[in-house]
C-alpha cells in the first residue's frame, strides 16, 4: 500500500468532481427534505440511479410528503414505483411509513437507532439519511464503499456492515459524510463491479487491485474467452434494471442466462438484439417457467436446443454452442423443490445431462454453465448444518456433485479460490444478501483435460437485479479438436 486513506479520499475527491452524481445527493441538493431523502434512499437499494431518479419523480408527483403518501394505496404505490428493484417489496415498506412515522409526529427521526426501526430500514439507508439529510457525521456504506475499500485493502471485511465499524477506527470523522459520494460516483464510473476501468484509472499504479477482474483494451478475441453466466430470475424483470448495459459493460465474449421465463415472442426488441451479440434461447412448453439464453459475440458453428430427452427438453432448460475450439453447454438444473419432492426427476435430468457432455468432451473443450441448484460441498452456503435435509444440499445431490466432478470435470471457481463465504444466491428474506447468508450454486464447469486453459474465474457478487449474481471465467484458446 502506498497511499494512506486520507491521501486516497481526497486523491478521489478531486477525480469523481466532474462525475456523474449519485441520486440520492442529487435530491438532497435540490431539497434537504429528510422525507424525499429516507423515500429516495430506500427506492435506490439494489437499482440503478436512472430508475430511481423517475421512481422517485413520479411517486413525489403523487406524495411530496408523508401526509400525501399516507392517501395512497399499496398498489398505487407499486405502480408509480416501478421497475425499480424488488417494488413490491419497497412499495410495502413505503405503505407502512406514515403509521411507522406517528410516534415521531410525523417526521424523519434524526437518530440511528429510531431510523432503524422503520421499515425497510438498514444500518446503510440509517446513515446516509443522517448524512444527507440531516448532516450529521455517519458512515454509510453501500456496495461500492464496501467493494472499493476491501479492494484498496484499507479494510478486509465480508459484509458491508463491518466494513463501516472497521471504518470507524481508521477514518477521520471529517470524511464520514463524504466517503458514500465520492465511492459511489467513483464505483458507478470507473471503478464498475464489472469489467472496471482499470487502464482509465488515476490510481492504477497504486491499487493493489485484490479480487478485480480488470476489463481488457485492445484484446483480440482469439487469444482468450470471457464468459458469464448468469441466472436472472425473469429476463424481462432484470431488462428493468440494466440488463442490456450490464452484458455491455461486462466484456463477455459469451454471456449465457437461466430461468429467462419467457418465450421469444415476448421479449423487446432490446433483448434480441444487444448491440454487438447474436442472440438464441430455449423455452419451456410452460409460459413464465424455466428458459434459458445465450448471447455471443461470435457466431457459434451450431446451436443445440435440448438434449433430445423429451421430459427435459419440454421445459426448456439446455442450449448448447459449438465453436471452433470448445462446446459451451448452458443449463438450469431441477430443484428438487420442498421435501425433496422432485428429487428423482432432478437425478435423473442430471444424469441425462452428464451422459450428453460426454459426446461432446471427447471431440474438444467441453463447458457447462448454469444454475446447478445444489451447493456442493460445506463451504459452499453459509449453514450447512441446518441444511443437510433440504433440496440444494441434500446428500443425494451433493453425492451427485462428487460422481460429477470424479468423472473427470473440474469446479473451475475452487481452482482460484478456496475461501469460505463465495457465494452467488441468496434468498429475499431476512435481508440475506446484505449478510451474505447465501449459497453458491452457479457453476463454470470445465473438463479435466481442458484444466490448462484456464486463466481465472469469479464470482461477480456486486451485481444487482436477481436473487443470483454472475458467475466468470475467463480461458485461453484451444487445439479445435482432439
Amino acid at each position: 500500500m502506498t497511499m494512506n486513506l486520507e491521501s486516497f479520499l481526497l486523491a478521489m475527491e478531486k477525480e469523481v468532481a466532474n462525475y456523474h452524481t449519485p441520486v440520492v445527493d442529487l435530491i438532497a441538493v435540490q431539497t434537504r427534505d429528510p422525507f424525499k431523502v429516507l423515500v429516495a434512499t430506500i427506492l435506490s437499494a439494489r437499482t440503478r440511479d436512472e430508475a430511481t431518479a423517475l421512481a422517485s419523480r413520479r411517486l413525489f408527483n403523487e406524495a411530496p410528503d408523508i401526509y400525501a403518501l399516507a392517501g395512497l394505496s399499496e398498489g398505487r404505490i407499486r405502480e408509480l414505483i416501478q421497475p425499480v428493484g424488488f417494488f413490491n417489496n419497497k412499495a410495502k415498506y413505503l405503505y407502512r411509513l406514515p403509521n411507522a412515522l406517528k410516534p415521531y409526529d410525523d417526521m424523519v427521526p434524526d437518530e440511528l437507532d429510531d431510523l432503524l426501526k422503520l421499515p425497510g430500514v438498514g444500518r446503510k439507508t440509517a446513515n446516509l439519511v443522517l448524512s444527507v439529510a440531516f448532516n450529521k457525521p455517519a458512515i454509510c456504506v453501500d456496495t461500492h464503499v464496501h467493494r472499493i475499500m476491501n479492494i484498496w485493502g484499507f479494510v478486509s471485511a465480508k459484509n458491508p456492515e463491518t466494513t463501516e465499524k472497521e471504518l470507524r477506527k481508521i477514518l477521520p470523522v471529517k470524511y464520514w459524510k463524504r466517503i458514500n459520494s465520492i465511492l459511489v460516483a467513483f464505483g458507478q464510473e470507473r471503478c464498475k463491479p464489472l469489467g472496471p476501468q482499470c487502464d482509465a484509472c488515476l490510481f492504477e499504479q497504486e491499487c493493489p487491485k485484490k479480487g478485480v477482474t480488470p476489463r481488457r483494451v485492445k484484446r483480440k478475441y482469439p487469444d482468450t474467452i470471457k464468459l458469464v453466466s448468469w441466472n436472472v430470475n425473469g429476463l424481462r424483470a432484470v431488462e428493468k434494471k440494466g440488463f442490456v448495459d450490464i452484458v455491455k459493460e461486462s466484456g463477455a465474449d459469451i454471456f449465457a442466462v437461466q430461468e429467462t421465463r419467457a418465450g421469444l415472442e415476448q421479449l423487446s426488441d432490446e433483448l434480441k438484439n444487444i448491440d454487438g451479440y447474436l442472440s438464441y434461447f430455449a423455452q419451456a412448453g410452460k409460459k413464465g417457467y424455466s428458459g434459458v439464453g445465450v448471447y455471443t459475440r461470435q457466431k457459434p458453428l451450431r446451436v443445440t436446443i435440448g438434449i433430445n430427452v423429451n421430459q427435459f427438453d419440454d421445459e426448456g432448460r439446455v442450449i448448447t454452442l459449438e465453436f471452433a475450439d470448445f462446446f459451451l453447454i448452458n443449463a438450469y438444473f431441477p430443484n428438487a423443490q420442498h421435501e425433496l419432492k422432485r428429487i428423482d426427476y432432478k437425478l435423473a435430468f442430471n444424469n441425462a445431462l452428464l451422459e450428453y457432455a460426454k459426446q461432446m468432451v471427447v471431440r474438444k473443450t467441453s463447458i457447462i454453465c448454469g444454475d446447478f441448484n445444489v451447493a456442493h460441498k460445506a463451504i459452499d452456503l453459509a449453514n450447512p448444518k441446518t441444511n443437510e435435509k433440504n433440496p440444494g444440499f441434500s446428500i443425494e445431490e451433493r453425492n451427485w456433485m462428487d460422481s460429477f466432478i470424479n468423472a473427470g470435470w473440474v469446479d473451475t471457481f475452487r481452482v482460484f479460490n478456496q475461501e469460505p463465504g463465495q457465494y452467488s444466491w441468496w434468498s429475499y428474506r431476512f435481508n440475506a444478501r446484505n449478510k451474505n447468508i447465501g449459497w453458491r450454486i452457479d457453476y463454470f464447469i470445465i473438463d479435466a483435460n481442458s484444466k490448462s486453459r484456464l486463466i481465472s474465474a469469479a464470482i461477480l457478487t456486486d451485481i444487482p437485479g436477481s436473487d443470483h449474481c454472475p458467475v466468470q471465467l475467463e480461458l485461453k484458446t484451444g487445439p479445435k479438436k482432439r
